[in-house]
């Protein structure tokens, strides 16, 4: 069982007093908040997408079960803080014209196979490799940040009907695709 300081019990309150997230299914609503929290970012209320609520619940059981957690770069890894999670972004050589988050993609393909979480927060490259593999997800976090080609990639990631949590902005980031994974490891029994 976690425990939760009383600056986190803290900030919630606020949090809620300023946005209300009530109406939100329940693992929705976890992940919107601890994003929320993770930022300061009121935004996020509008701008995260989730897939479907059955989505984040297979995510969350995917999870319960063991399921690989996969991060595009060491921040999203280090940020996830009830789960080690695979990251080869190190041992990554990129090809021409690849990045390393890309390659340490396909690395990581290669050893988790299907039914993975994947956490993707820095990367839109790396967001962009996973789409063009096979990787047959249990959920993708895909929240990339950035001015090139993020918006892109989360568009592109909504579009392939994979079960997703991502955002239309080019907002993101290590810190919000780390939260949004552990709101679901921190949820309890659903």
């Amino acid at each position: 069982m976690r425990t939760v300081s009383e600056i986190e019990l803290r900030s919630y309150r606020i949090l809620r007093s300023r946005v209300d997230t009530s109406g939100l299914p329940v693992l929705t609503r976890a992940v919107v908040e601890r994003v929320i929290h993770a930022s300061a970012d009121l935004d996020y209320l509008t701008d995260l997408a989730v897939s479907a609520e059955a989505d984040l619940r297979a995510g969350w059981q995917a999870l319960r079960a063991g399921a690989p957690v996969v991060a595009d770069v060491q921040m999203v890894a280090a940020g996830i803080t009830a789960r080690r999670a695979v990251c080869h972004v190190a041992q990554a050589v990129a090809a021409p014209g690849e990045t390393r988050s890309a390659a340490a993609i396909r690395l990581a393909l290669a050893e988790v196979g299907p039914g993975a979480v994947w956490v993707i927060g820095n990367a839109p490259t790396a967001l962009d490799a996973l789409l063009a593999a096979d990787a047959r997800p249990a959920l993708v976090v895909g929240l990339p940040v950035g001015f090139v080609g993020a918006v892109e990639a989360k568009a592109a990631l909504r579009a392939s009907g994979l079960p997703a949590v991502s955002n239309a902005s080019e907002k993101g980031g290590s810190a919000v695709a780390a939260a949004a994974v552990n709101a679901l490891l921190y949820a309890e029994d659903q």
